[in-house]
């Protein structure tokens, strides 16, 4: 009989992950990349953005260990701190308010039935934007790392943007080598109010929301003046993210908070004998 390994499907507003409780090791963390990248395979397999490990921690409830679909391991993702701390909470983990570790930093939680608050404690500084020449067009991006690099770019019309197009040109620039960087589109809707797509790297290809991209999206545009707290997001999956802040002293902005939704999927046993697939098994089934 096939090895199992317990799991959970989550969403975050469209953002898609495996969670598993990893605190016994049953997961090798040497072999995590390769089983990352086989999980979630769509259509092939159980299909996911990332997979989160829940790990024990010596200085908080618990640890976050976060990849991305394509086996690289990552500071954090919003979303996916907002579905840990949901998963941890349905598995007795900790109580409705946490705090957990991630390579970022401490993270602060509170569950709320199907919503996840988080406390992301950094103080962030927008710096002014700049001249980027992307796709044989110079375009104006700012960039803010909200544990992750964000090249944030304000546009006229969103649903005008060639966001795999741009987004993957900006991803691998030069100028953000080696790390690379995610990419959003963002739009201003109203004071409260903005839309935001992302071109996720790890993932290679815009996803239906972006935790950390909505909060250095929502504070790009709060240093401009273009919009106050609390800030909606809409995301290309239609849900509503918010964005809290307060400016702490002029152009640095910290007490932010990433507010949504975090929908429990599934939950089941991996088969991990049958989960590898080989590339020749992939090239005879095409």
């Amino acid at each position: 009989m096939s090895k199992r390994l317990p799991f959970f499907k989550m969403s975050a507003c469209g953002n898609d992950f495996i969670l598993i409780d990893n605190r016994q090791n049953l997961l090798d963390k040497a072999k995590a990349s390769e089983f990352v990248q086989q999980v979630c395979r769509r259509r092939i397999a159980v299909g996911a953005d990332g997979v989160i490990f829940l790990r024990q921690s010596q200085v908080a409830d618990f640890g976050m260990v976060f990849f991305n679909a394509d086996g690289r391991e990552v500071e954090m993702c919003g979303n996916g701190a907002r579905c840990l701390a949901r998963f941890a909470y349905l598995n007795d983990v900790c109580t409705s308010r946490m705090t957990f570790e991630t390579q970022a930093g401490l993270i602060e939680a509170e569950v709320d039935g199907q919503k996840v608050k988080l406390k992301m404690d950094y103080l962030l500084s927008p710096k002014p934007p700049f001249p980027l020449m992307v796709n044989g067009k110079e375009r104006e991006v700012f960039f803010l790392k909200v544990g992750v690099p964000h090249a944030v770019y304000l546009v006229e019309d969103l649903e005008q943007v060639d966001v795999i197009g741009l987004g993957r040109a900006t991803r691998y620039h030069p100028h953000f080598q080696p790390q690379g960087t995610n990419a959003n589109f963002v739009q201003v809707l109203g004071p409260h109010k903005i839309a935001a797509r992302t071109y996720e790297r790890g993932v290679e290809d815009e996803t239906l929301a972006c935790g950390t991209g909505s909060v250095a999206s929502s504070i790009i545009c709060a240093h401009l003046g273009l919009v106050v707290s609390p800030v909606s997001v809409v995301t290309r999956s239609g849900c509503v993210l918010k964005v809290y802040y307060k400016e702490k002293s002029a152009g640095e902005f910290g007490d932010i908070y990433l507010q949504g939704e975090a929908r429990v999927v599934a939950e089941g046993n991996l088969w991990l004998d049958e989960l590898r697939i080989e590339e020749s098994e992939i090239e005879e089934s095409e």
